[in-house]
């Protein structure tokens, strides 16, 4: 099928890496995988920081021409897609372009990762928020990439319309990938992976510190991968001699320093699951991470790895502790990581999950068109 995509949270060419970014273009992957031809329709983003009605607005004028724009050269084409999706979809992402087209050429609208929080039905992002809501409400079907976001859904998309499609990745440059880990008797190798902005990123690298500081007369070492605003800040809160610092790698330099150590370490405040988690499951990393929203959902906690409750330090820190102790652990959950990717989130799994459920969009499509509601 013909596939027209867009991701209003972020363009897939953005500069600035991110999970989300990095999640957008293995959905685009894995539908070409499955065979579909799929095109970016537009690069527009709705996205911004800061709320403000009058801004949104204006933003939905913009985004109203551009999917005049991009009617009028379907058209002049003769060849519109057979499907629209959208990925990422919120408040302050919302998506007038793909309804727009979907009901101007009569066709299925798909999304894929929607959240809703139904506090911003008032104030500064009320205009997003109820365009969210009609995208929602228009899709044939939607996907959420995880549970907590799957209950909040319901009360605007219909039970057989939603689906939650577990996040995936490519894994197999992960599994290919050359390392050692930890000899017996030596310092259990730590990982920590994550941009250093202020909010949610530096929370997690606080709560690193703070659990470490715990276990100063353990074995251990552990390598920081990242960077940004906070990195100077964030540097200080950890033990020199015990932290090396490798600053922000290119993504091809990432599956070899994740199978150069032994756990991946991080406490995921307020991470909607945690692309590293994958990643390092990929190549065959134990973790230690915090139970956020859909941290469980892609790390089997006492099977790939152990969570603790989201900000607890003495939780994190005890379960640093038993893989410390434990060697035996740590090897029985890195055998449970790769069993995990394997059962559920390889490239393969991705690209069957986004074939059925756009197969499913035509589906009701049709029968929503026709009045039938099976």
């Amino acid at each position: 099928m013909r596939i027209a995509f867009t991701a209003p949270m972020k363009p897939l060419d953005d500069p600035v890496p991110s999970g989300d970014r990095t999640m957008g273009r293995l959905i685009l992957r894995a539908l070409q995988e499955g065979g579909h031809d799929v095109s970016v329709a537009t690069r527009f983003r709705a996205w911004r920081k800061d709320g403000g009605v009058d801004m949104q607005v204006a933003l939905e004028a913009e985004a109203r021409r551009d999917a005049g724009r991009i009617a009028r050269n379907w058209r002049a084409a003769g060849t519109p897609p057979d499907a629209f999706l959208t990925y990422h979809l919120y408040h302050k992402a919302p998506d007038w372009i793909g309804p727009a087209l979907a009901d101007a050429f009569d066709i299925p609208y798909v999304v894929i990762e929607a959240s809703r929080a139904p506090k911003r039905r008032t104030g500064p992002w009320s205009h997003g928020f109820a365009a969210a809501d009609a995208a929602l409400a228009r899709a044939d079907r939607v996907a959420a990439l995880h549970s907590a976001d799957l209950e909040c859904l319901k009360a605007v998309v219909p039970d057989d319309r939603l689906h939650i499609c577990p996040p995936f990745l490519d894994e197999t440059p992960f599994a290919a990938a050359a390392g050692s880990r930890s000899a017996p008797g030596d310092p259990l190798r730590l990982l920590a992976v994550g941009m250093m902005r202020p909010g949610d990123k530096r929370a997690s690298y606080r709560l690193l510190a703070e659990a470490l500081t715990l276990l100063d007369t353990r074995p251990w070492q552990l390598t920081i991968a990242g960077d940004g605003p906070c990195r100077e800040e964030i540097s200080n809160w950890f033990d020199p001699a015990r932290t090396t610092f490798a600053g922000a790698l290119a993504a091809a330099d990432m599956p070899a320093l994740y199978a150069r150590h032994d756990v991946l370490v991080w406490p995921a405040i307020r991470e909607a699951f945690g692309f590293v988690f994958l990643e390092a499951q990929a190549t065959g990393c134990a973790v230690v991470g915090g139970d956020t929203f859909g941290v469980p959902e892609v790390v089997a906690d006492g099977v790939s790895g152990l969570l603790s409750r989201e900000g607890d330090v003495a939780g994190f820190a005890g379960n640093l502790a038993r893989l410390i102790d434990d060697p035996g652990l740590v090897t029985g959950l890195s055998q449970g990581a790769n069993a995990n990717i394997a059962a559920r989130h390889t490239l393969a799994k991705g690209a069957a999950q986004l074939d059925t459920l756009i197969r499913q969009a035509h589906t009701t499509h049709a029968a929503r068109r026709t009045g039938d509601p099976s």
